[in-house]
């Protein structure tokens, strides 16, 4: 059931939403891409209101100046804040076009963070190739928050080793696990699912032995979403679609 409060925050649809790098004395600034975009596009004009976002807060805004590479926008009132889901998505690396459509859903379902890993079996290269595509990968993640008119941008990490990701102590930590045994993901979380949540999912051909055993040895618990086996990315959303919408509304 979704509550109140959330419904009215979501009254008006058609409002865009973008993100402003701070706001001061009850003025903000947008510039560069998403000014353009809002100008030349959407053909702003001076009174017209949007939504913007300082990755803190949500606020009503009319547009007050523009430019040809600046709008300045003036506050009218806060939003109302609904619920941040505290979730963190370790990804295993696989081909890049995939990995940033991962991205764009995983942003649309609220996640908090998505972090890189380089597990055993992610095609040789990409990690190396990765360091070059995390800008473009928060970019993705930018336009996709404000699409989404999320709260925040989740943050997009450096690829972390396969031992440094499993080494972060989540109150509740998932690995999906393609092997059978494994429970449910859905009937494997606590009653009232309170609490930072982390999922880690694994690249084309699973994980290895050496990565399940590291795993459980970490504290990290293997669940499963069902018996078909999933290609990388639509696991990674399927579980995101499960563990984020149990933290907007915990029961």
């Amino acid at each position: 059931m979704i509550h109140g409060g959330y419904a009215a925050y979501h009254c008006d649809l058609a409002r865009r939403r973008f993100f402003v790098e701070r706001i001061h004395d009850n003025r903000a600034s947008l510039t560069g891409d998403d000014a353009r975009h809002l100008a030349r596009v959407l053909r702003a004009e001076p009174g017209q209101r949007y939504e913007i976002s300082d990755n803190q807060r949500a606020y009503l805004a009319e547009v007050a100046e523009i430019t040809r590479h600046h709008i300045e926008f003036r506050i009218l009132e806060p939003l109302p804040a609904p619920p941040q889901p505290d979730v963190t998505l370790y990804a295993s690396l696989i081909k890049f076009d995939r990995f940033e459509w991962l991205i764009e859903k995983a942003t649309e379902l609220g996640v908090s963070r998505i972090v890189p890993v380089n597990a055993e079996r992610s095609e040789k290269g990409l990690a190396a190739a990765a360091d070059k595509r995390i800008e473009r990968w928060r970019k993705i993640a930018h336009e996709s928050s404000q699409q989404s008119r999320r709260l925040r941008v989740p943050e997009i990490a450096a690829v972390a080793t396969f031992a440094s990701a499993i080494s972060n102590q989540w109150p509740n930590r998932y690995f999906l696990d393609e092997e059978p045994g494994p429970p449910w993901l859905l009937k494997a979380l606590p009653e009232n699912p309170h609490g930072a949540a982390a999922i880690l999912t694994g690249p084309e051909g699973g994980w290895t032995d050496r990565e399940r055993a590291g795993a459980l040895a970490g504290g990290w618990k293997p669940v499963s979403l069902g018996p078909n086996i999933l290609r990388a990315e639509t696991a990674a959303i399927a579980a995101l679609a499960i563990l984020c919408p149990l933290r907007y509304f915990p029961s």
